[in-house]
């Protein structure tokens, strides 16, 4: 069986964590930014955990075992 390749854009958007979990950035910030509050736009600048419900295909896409 040959070797699995990674997918090249998730690895530029996706990094592991020490403990194993996927870190993620927060969409939403790139333009028309005027509307939203000061708040909520630095909110959105700081990096979160991928969900329960994504984080197969995450980690079928990073290629990371179960």
């Amino acid at each position: 069986m040959p070797k699995m390749k990674t997918n090249s854009s998730a690895k530029k958007r996706f990094s592991l964590t020490g403990t194993g979990k996927i870190k993620r950035n927060n969409a939403y910030k790139s333009h028309i930014l005027t509307k939203m509050s000061t708040k909520r736009k630095r909110a959105l600048g700081q990096t979160s955990l991928v969900s329960d419900a994504d984080l197969g295909n995450v980690k079928r896409m990073l290629c990371i075992g179960k």
